[in-house]
């Protein structure tokens, strides 16, 4: 016996422990949700994103691992098609053949609804008999959009609609599908939560560093809306980041270019000066510090707090030991 059919056949009995411990304590509520499971084919990247009238939705519905696939998972939920659905494609499973490992060994499969991407870009959704109406979904190049207790029959197949029409990266696109849904209808019974993940086609073998999204709104009146901001600002914070790596490799103009970028996301209240002030402190290490001074100021003008953390930065050595040149920049913070 292959160790693929040793691990499905493992996988299986997990599921089926995981049903039976559930049953005894399933809220017989179903999760009604939208989500949308996709691979960028020019990038590799894969995501999920989702939403409902329902708490803290992405605590559950959403999954992806990095070279992997994506997994949404939602009706009468069942969390573990998550994990075990991304060991199946791991180990070599297409994401049809890991769904239907998974519906096939789950006596609860006719209240299920999941969608499932892989590295690949193979894709397959599963929407069980029991799936409150108006539920279904639609598998399209790359990618797979589901619903259940929706207004209509007309969300997902406006989800796929916007996500093939919408121009930019995955997750614009994936935001753009959820805007969709919405427009129809959407959830019959509201919003609450909202949530998006996305991960690079290849593993770098650290989890951590693995996820370009990863944002939540657990509660809110407008969550598209919420998430749509987040996303934004983590856009930046990207930026902020990839500046910062720039710097301890010594490529100054790329460092100052990409906190600039940043800036133009998102205006300086939004990040409480944390964008104006580490360009201004990235162009004073240099010497450039005419040009930092307008920077600095932004960032005091957010918050007096920023000029007693520029004092501690020579220290750090994040800026020389130039009494002159800090009175300079102090100076204009302080004004």
């Amino acid at each position: 016996m292959s160790r693929i059919i040793i691990l499905a056949a493992f996988l299986a009995l997990e599921l089926q422990g995981s049903v039976q411990a559930q049953e005894r304590q399933l809220p017989f509520r179903p999760v009604a949700t939208y989500s949308i499971v996709a691979r960028d084919a020019n990038t590799g990247e894969m995501g999920v994103a989702v939403q409902s009238h329902w708490f803290s939705v992405g605590s559950t519905v959403t999954w992806a691992q990095a070279g992997v696939g994506a997994v949404a998972t939602q009706s009468f939920i069942e969390p573990a098609y998550g994990p075990l659905g991304l060991e199946l494609m791991r180990t070599g499973r297409t994401a049809g053949q890991a769904l239907q490992a998974l519906v096939s060994t789950d006596e609860g499969e006719a209240v299920r609804q999941v969608g499932m991407v892989d590295a690949n870009g193979n894709v397959a959704a599963h929407t069980g008999s029991g799936a409150i109406i108006a539920a279904g979904h639609y598998t399209g190049d790359g990618y797979s959009v589901q619903a259940n207790m929706m207004e209509s029959a007309e969300v997902w197949p406006a989800m796929a609609e916007a996500f093939e029409t919408t121009e930019g990266d995955l997750a614009e696109r994936l935001l753009a599908a959820l805007d969709a849904a919405q427009a129809v209808g959407g959830d019959i019974r509201g919003k609450q939560s909202a949530a998006i993940l996305v991960v690079p086609g290849e593993s770098t073998g650290k989890p951590w560093a693995d996820k370009i999204f990863d944002l939540r709104v657990e509660d809110h009146p407008e969550p598209l809306l919420e998430l749509r901001r987040l996303v934004r600002m983590q856009r930046a914070y990207n930026a902020m980041n990839a500046g910062d790596g720039y710097m301890t490799t010594g490529n100054v103009q790329e460092a100052v270019n990409s906190y600039e970028f940043a800036m133009e996301l998102l205006p300086d209240e939004a990040t409480n000066g944390e964008a104006p002030f580490w360009v201004g402190v990235t162009l004073a290490s240099v010497g450039d510090v005419e040009a930092a001074l307008p920077y600095l100021r932004r960032a005091a003008d957010q918050d007096e707090r920023w000029a007693e953390l520029l004092r501690r930065l020579p220290a750090a050595e994040l800026l020389p030991d130039d009494p002159d040149m800090m009175e300079r920049l102090l100076s204009a913070m302080t004004m």
